[in-house]
């Protein structure tokens, strides 16, 4: 198999009082056309793993290699076969948008006509438009235009869709299918679980700065041990807090935790769960507020290997969230 990126004991730490270790020995093999995903919660170190294959910043330790090829052998060859696009990327706001992209394009020796890159995200109508009157929607699907200038092997999309409407967000799915069709190989970093089931052939789930869970979404949903998620919530609301857990110890559930406002219980058998809790519920005079039976999602897997969801902020004090976002 061909890859488009590996690397070895991946490391990265901040200077600090204390120092901050961002990635912590990562070991990685992306394959040449298809489309991985990274994800984990702000302050995981996953854009700074991503910033490291991207040769912006330098690791502490570890390898990489990019087809084949190492940043420091031979920088400007792997650059000629990448595209990226940042989470926040800064244009000139006195520059259109037709201008901007023409300008990226003239650093190419090949690829799609400026007018074909900005077609492909949709903003034909705002070609001839200042850089300072798009919206950050608008902005975004830019910043994915002018990584595709080039006709990257590699493309990076760090959080595209972030604050695009529905519509605006297929646009940048359908760019990241039209890659594959193609053989390109995208490196993807996104919070939204559809879009990673949606479009990622494998994924790696980043936590604290290393790789706690890796394959593709299907398998690690098959890791739960069940396949579907019954959430809850009960009158009155301070049974849920009741010590005794009755749902505890149903047969068929195979993991349980408090979400906010609700129960979530994952089980193989929901039609097997569901009558056995409704009668321990009625044993002690309860009665359900919610019910929602659903599939199992990666969240639920991340969930269930941390104690926390994908969107939140837990694992990351300051000091790692700030090095993970600068």
């Amino acid at each position: 198999m061909s890859w488009a990126i590996r690397c070895r004991n991946l490391r990265k730490t901040y200077a600090g009082k204390p120092p901050v270790e961002a990635v912590r020995g990562i070991d990685l093999e992306i394959a040449e056309g298809e489309c991985f995903g990274v994800l984990g919660p702000n302050g995981a170190g996953k854009t700074t793993t991503i910033e490291m294959f991207e040769g912006l910043i330098e690791p502490t330790g570890g390898e990489i290699e990019v087809f084949g090829v190492r940043w420091r052998d031979d920088p400007q060859s792997i650059r000629r076969r990448i595209g990226i696009s940042l989470q926040e990327t800064k244009f000139s706001d006195k520059l259109t948008v037709l201008e901007t992209v023409r300008l990226f394009r003239s650093f190419y020796p090949s690829g799609p006509t400026p007018e074909a890159a900005i077609a492909r995200v949709g903003l034909e109508e705002k070609s001839r438009t200042w850089i300072k009157n798009l919206s950050g929607g608008q902005r975004q699907r830019l910043a994915v235009a002018v990584a595709l200038v080039g006709e990257p092997q590699l493309l990076f999309l760090d959080e595209p869709t972030t604050g695009l409407d529905p519509h605006s967000r297929r646009q940048v799915w359908e760019v990241v299918a039209s890659g594959k069709r193609q053989g390109r190989t995208t490196v993807l970093t996104t919070h939204y679980m559809e879009e990673a089931e949606q479009l990622c052939d494998r994924i790696a789930l980043v936590d604290r700065g290393r790789v706690i869970a890796l394959g593709t979404p299907p398998q690690l949903i098959a890791q739960l041990g069940g396949r579907h998620v019954v959430e809850f919530a009960l009158n009155p609301a301070e049974a849920m807090d009741d010590p005794s857990e009755p749902w505890r110890d149903l047969s068929g559930v195979i993991a349980r935790r408090r979400e906010r406002d609700a129960i979530h219980l994952t089980v193989a058998e929901p039609h097997v769960v569901l009558p056995l809790l409704l009668d321990q519920l009625a044993r002690r005079g309860w009665t359900l507020a919610r019910l929602v039976t659903r599939p199992a999602k990666l969240d639920d897997v991340f969930v269930a290997i941390t104690g926390r969801t994908l969107t939140e902020n837990g694992s990351a004090n300051g000091a790692e969230r700030a090095a993970e976002n600068g």
